[in-house]
């Protein structure tokens, strides 16, 4: 058998179920381009989806539901200055895509030359950072029952005082085709997969949740036994610590924050204010401000769409652009921001393959794919036992940031006090208040253990949910204000 080069695979793929069933060819879509153009636009696009998706969760000991879902569509866009018109349609017909790129032409005047016509075609040049696999395929139903129901096995072995565990698998595969008025083709196949534990603990009166779990763009053959054990210590670890935990003080003092999933503090305070929507409209605390200081020396912050198999990255983006590694902030010195095309076009600078959105129902905008800090050269134990008297926070829980002042709140729900370098106990409660570009300044010490997070995040913005991926390594962080229970 002769394999194809894995971008014209993915083409193939792309056409085989998003054009083909529904007689449509390059030449359809060379022609709904052609009516958008005939009109004085900036930019244009195509966005066609097909999306299938299944879910299992478990409950008091059995697998209670099971869903399954398919949904396809196109999304036609039209951008003439800061003006975007769009169009969508979950009947994929040559009817409907010159219906919503009729619609959409209005945004802009007619031109002059109404036989505008869509340049020559060219594949978008793409990664290879996944399988172009349906992970639903991987494991039969039977297994995946068996799966879910191992978990709640094992916790309940782990430490007799869960009095409850809730297990979820879920699955995605994500096909994505692209069509550019400047004669680009991309596409792409996404698989998506999530294991997900929570578990209640119980002592006397009291009672305490914990969680756990991961995934990726891989099939379910991840979640091994190994996996599974991880997964659910991290959750039984969090619930049965929380139990014997004290109200959390008050007050301003040094934090330090474990690796891991407590990047998404850096996600939410810090990587929001970079996208290019928000700073070319000056309304985020970082607007004109590159090439200055921003951070303490050493402080080095990144996102990157290009990790192999993790939630967040992506082969190319959902305008058709190829995924980057793109350097935010270096040694503490803020080198520029997360642009798609239309921002970075009114910006002057260059697309950074940022434009992202949920779904063919939705407008492209730059967001976010893996942000996270690079190491330092400080073991993390050091970085503890720095400290004279504070709080460490190895897990969060949610959040909320002010993207125009950087100001956010965010609750610990795993955290110790420490006094003299020694761990004294866990406490309850503990809510991180500050400002996203003042805690970048206050950052003394950084650990040399950087990990990302075990694949479980999906970021928010303006109605749209999309999978991302956060990290950092232990860091110490002055003077940040914790909102106590005691």
């Amino acid at each position: 058998m002769i394999s194809r080069e894995p971008t014209l695979e993915r083409l193939a793929t792309a056409r085989s179920l998003l054009l083909e069933p529904f007689g449509l060819d390059e030449m359809h879509l060379t022609q709904a381009l052609s009516a958008i153009k005939a009109h004085k636009i900036d930019d244009a696009d195509l966005y066609f989806q097909y999306t299938r998706s299944e879910g299992w969760s478990l409950e008091e000991g059995i697998v209670k539901t099971g869903s399954f879902s398919i949904d396809q569509g196109v999304g036609v866009r039209a951008v003439a200055g800061e003006k975007t018109a769009f169009a969508y349609s979950d009947d994929i017909s040559i009817g409907s895509l010159m219906d919503a790129a009729v619609t959409v032409r209005s945004i802009a005047s007619a031109a002059q030359n109404r036989r505008a016509k869509v340049p020559a075609r060219k594949v978008a040049t793409s990664r290879l950072l996944y399988p172009s696999m349906d992970p639903m395929d991987s494991m039969d139903s039977a297994a995946k029952v068996k799966l879910l129901e191992k978990v709640e096995q094992l916790a309940r072995v782990k430490d007799a005082r869960i009095v409850q565990v809730m297990a979820g698998l879920a699955t995605e595969y994500d096909v994505v085709m692209v069509a550019r008025a400047d004669g680009t083709l991309a596409a792409d196949v996404r698989p998506l997969v999530r294991l997900s534990v929570s578990v209640i603990a119980e002592q006397g009166k009291r009672r305490e949740s914990g969680s756990g779990g991961g995934g990726g763009r891989f099939g379910l053959a991840y979640f091994d036994d190994a996996m599974i054990n991880t997964y659910v210590n991290d959750a039984v670890h969090a619930a049965v610590t929380n139990l014997d935990a004290r109200p959390a003080p008050a007050g301003e003092m040094t934090v330090v924050l474990g690796p891991g999933w407590p990047g998404v503090l850096l996600h939410e305070a810090i990587g929001h204010g970079l996208e290019g929507d928000f700073n070319r409209k000056g309304s985020s605390a970082f607007s004109g401000r590159i090439g200055q200081r921003v951070a303490a020396k050493g402080v080095t912050v990144l996102d990157d769409g290009t990790l192999a198999d993790r939630r967040g990255s992506l082969n190319v983006d959902d305008e058709g652009h190829v995924s980057q590694r793109n350097i935010l902030i270096e040694d503490g010195i803020l080198m520029g921001y997360i642009q798609d095309s239309m921002n970075a076009r009114l910006m002057g600078v260059k697309q950074t393959g940022n434009g992202r959105r949920e779904s063919y129902a939705h407008v492209p905008m730059p967001r976010m794919t893996n942000t996270y800090m690079l190491g330092g050269d400080k073991s993390p134990e050091e970085i503890v036992a720095s400290i004279k008297k504070g709080l460490y926070a190895p897990n969060f829980g949610g959040g909320q940031v002010d993207i125009t002042s950087g100001k956010f709140v965010f609750s610990a729900s795993e955290a110790y006090w420490v006094e003299n370098g020694k761990i004294l106990y866990p406490v309850k409660g503990a809510t991180l208040v500050g400002s996203g570009p003042e805690s970048l300044k206050k950052i003394s010490m950084i650990g040399n253990d950087m990990r990302l997070d075990s694949g479980v995040g999906t970021c928010g913005k303006e109605g749209q949910s999309v999978p991302v991926g956060v990290g950092q390594p232990t860091l110490r962080i002055e003077g940040l204000t914790v909102g106590g229970t005691a």
